[in-house]
């Protein structure tokens, strides 16, 4: 079972949100200029930096 706070939870939604193509609509109002997503992400080559749950103590 898997733990995830509200946080992480979050920033786990705004990472799918944010990993879209441009709309069309942008592309042809800025007559291509603009044509890709700079933050597009490829899930098997490129890793989420998110912070580990778990905290390791020294003992």
């Amino acid at each position: 079972m898997s733990k995830k706070t509200a946080r992480s939870k979050a920033t786990l939604g705004k990472m799918i949100k944010r990993n879209r193509r441009i709309p069309l609509f942008v592309i042809a109002k800025t007559n291509r200029k603009v044509t890709q997503n700079r933050e597009v992400r490829a899930w098997r080559s490129h890793k989420l930096k998110m912070r580990s749950q778990k905290r390791h103590r020294l003992n």
